[in-house]
């Protein structure tokens, strides 16, 4: 496979910008696909370049298996990206499971040499915070309570019982991913991070959200929005324009941070 092919695989651009001088790859929620971020796109393709990731056993990788790790998806999102990641500023934004595979994709990248401007991780706590959630053992029943808990599937979906099945294996990966991710409470990447969290998560507290502090050694800061674990929805506006404020003045933001 090509690094061309690759890249079209793993990651897709709904709004080609070559000629834009930063770009922003985004990562999705467990059971999420690179089309949830289409409105970023959208919306930041004036200033940025936006790619949205692809994980496998979805949509048109249904076919594939989905490594079922965090660390062996970050391995493989790497290898794919690698030679994108390095050919302009880069920016990272990932959401719930998205973020900790951001985080590890950034972790490579800074190992190999290469540089990340920003991570903005949302609706995750940080990779040292654990707790012990089993949602990837229920039965299908399960799973999908879980999805309603926190409203990231489609209403519509999860009363398709056909395209729920053919996800559902996709989903219950991903939760298996997540659930067993152990991260060094040591590791840090040098790039600033920005934590974005809904002040009504069930999956992550203003104090988990918090301690993504530890995790870099550049700037950090909390930003703490109304809603629940996808509070992207209802706070787009507001998420947004941080995006393209940082994004556009990424050089002010300084070692000192801001809380």
């Amino acid at each position: 496979m090509t690094t061309t092919t690759a890249e079209g695989l793993w990651a897709r651009c709904y709004h080609p910008a070559p000629d834009r001088p930063r770009q922003l790859v985004c990562f999705p929620h467990a059971g999420g696909s690179a089309p949830f971020f289409f409105p970023v796109s959208a919306e930041l393709s004036p200033v940025a370049e936006v790619l949205s990731v692809q994980y496998p056993g979805r949509q048109d990788r249904r076919a594939e298996t989905s490594p079922g790790d965090i660390a062996a998806m970050a391995d493989q999102v790497y290898a794919a990206l690698r030679g994108r990641l390095t050919s302009r500023p880069t920016a990272f934004f990932g959401h719930s499971m998205g973020a900790m595979v951001a985080f590890e994709v950034a972790r490579r990248l800074e190992a190999d040499g290469g540089e990340l401007t920003h991570l903005f991780a949302s609706g995750r706590r940080a990779p040292s915070r654990y707790r012990a959630e089993s949602v990837h053992r229920r039965d299908d029943d399960g799973i999908v309570a879980e999805l309603k808990l926190l409203s990231g599937t489609d209403a519509s979906l999860l009363g398709d019982e056909e395209l729920l099945r053919m996800i559902l294996p996709a989903i219950r990966s991903d939760y298996t991913a997540v659930e067993t991710y152990r991260c060094d409470p040591g590791a840090a990447i040098k790039a600033p991070i920005t934590a974005l969290t809904g002040d009504n998560d069930p999956r992550t507290t203003l104090e988990e959200a918090e301690d993504w502090r530890a995790h870099t050694t550049g700037a950090f800061d909390l930003r703490v929005y109304p809603g629940g674990h996808f509070f992207l929805s209802s706070q787009a506006p507001a998420v947004l324009a941080l995006l393209r404020e940082r994004l556009t003045a990424s050089e002010e933001f300084t070692q000192e941070g801001t809380h």
